[in-house]
């Protein structure tokens, strides 16, 4: 039975930490995370890292005394989980052949070109192909991963789980968000994030103008800022949807959930660059009815097509202006939609499950026994070609 697990990556934030406080839950004093740089300025700026640093976080970079503790966890704890941290953690460990899960969103999401590049090539031998034949797994943050490393690196076969990022479950129940959205005098449509350009939230503007033309009645939200913010505004006058469009600005993502509890249909529109996109995982979690990306990490994992939310092809302002009318013109469709992705996300893609899940495979493994689930968290993560969703 696992009784230690040290969770290696770059910083504690808040897509981290409702996974890490269930792996406490269930470990004690047998789980650490171990952080092992300071948070970007930039992220700080967007207020991450604002919560308190719970008992469990080894700030390495903070004393040689940390790192000497952090040196050991690495080598003696049952069960590494590797995010974005330093290779030299788990020399030893590979050395002993003991457990390693490695936590990654897709190597290439940039493009099949890093694979020529000299110092990527002997990066990616050393690190993923090197070792396939050790106890080395991936947990896959993200639908495209498994095909970056199966397919294009040959490596981590038949050792690719379905994972993600687990931020904090929805609390209210779907009665309570319904009261919530039966409030409004029409229907809201919600975008979160940063405006940059792979963000594309221009995609939307141009949708809801299609929509608008067409006749349907609906207020969209966006909250965020960025370098994009100014085009964004432009875009909205030369839309004609002044009047029924709000920029919010930024919000803390405490304030930007509850927002998420009033919106009727959230969208993503995110290109190939998003690994996973907590976003659309939150949306479903809050039971909005909700439209994402075909090549944003989490959409194949999470969003099943005209059940628990819609896939438009991603970059395709046409392709998502079909599936937005789509949702307008049958609201009650929308709110089963949204009960179908609270349900699912509920019952299996949450933070509870993801930690009981990592520690029952971990158990497996370290007794010889390849195991996965049959859907959900663990399950396994099957090559998903990017050319089927292509931007």
């Amino acid at each position: 039975m696992i009784k230690t697990l040290a969770f290696f990556s770059n910083y504690f934030n808040h897509h981290q930490k409702a996974l890490c406080d269930e792996l406490y839950k269930r470990l004690g004093e047998g789980f650490h995370f171990i952080e092992t740089e300071p948070m970007e300025k930039f992220r700080s700026n967007m207020g991450w890292g604002k919560e308190d640093i719970p008992s469990y976080v080894i700030r390495c970079y903070e004393s040689g005394q940390s790192e000497n503790t952090a040196v050991r966890l690495a080598e003696e704890s049952d069960v590494v989980v590797m995010g974005t941290a330093p290779e030299r953690y788990i020399k030893k460990r590979l050395e002993k052949n003991s457990l390693i899960f490695r936590y990654t969103e897709r190597p290439l999401k940039e493009g099949r070109w890093k694979i020529f590049v000299p110092y990527l090539a002997k990066k990616f031998y050393v690190n993923h192909i090197s070792n396939r034949g050790r106890s080395i797994y991936c947990l896959c943050a993200g639908a495209f991963v498994s095909s970056d490393f199966k397919f294009l690196l040959n490596s981590y076969k038949d050792k690719c789980y379905k994972f993600g990022y687990f931020p904090f479950p929805e609390e209210k129940t779907w009665e309570e968000l319904s009261a919530h959205r039966m409030q409004n005098d029409r229907i809201r449509i919600l975008w979160c994030g940063r405006f940059l350009k792979l963000k594309r939230a221009d995609l939307l503007i141009r949708a809801c103008e299609r929509a608008k033309a067409m006749g349907y009645d609906f207020e969209l939200e966006l909250v965020g800022n960025g370098e994009e913010e100014q085009h964004l505004k432009k875009l909205v006058g030369e839309a004609g949807l002044n009047e029924i469009t709000r920029f919010m600005g930024y919000m803390s993502p405490e304030e930007t959930r509850a927002e998420m509890e009033k919106a009727d249909i959230y969208i993503c529109t995110s290109n190939k660059l998003e690994g996973w996109g907590a976003v659309i995982y939150e949306g479903l979690s809050a039971g909005c009815a909700v439209i994402a990306p075909s090549m944003a990490g989490a959409t194949p994992f999470l969003v099943k097509d005209g059940e628990t939310g819609f896939v438009f092809r991603s970059g395709d302002a046409g392709s998502l202006s079909d599936k937005l009318i789509a949702l307008l013109k049958d609201k009650d469709g929308a709110v089963r939609m949204g009960r179908r992705a609270y349900d699912q996300m509920h019952e299996k893609w949450n933070p509870d499950t993801a930690a009981e899940r990592l520690l029952t495979v971990s158990d497996h493994l370290i007794q010889g026994e390849r195991y996965f689930y049959e859907d959900g968290p663990m399950s396994e993560a099957p090559i998903v070609y990017e050319d089927w969703y292509r931007e």
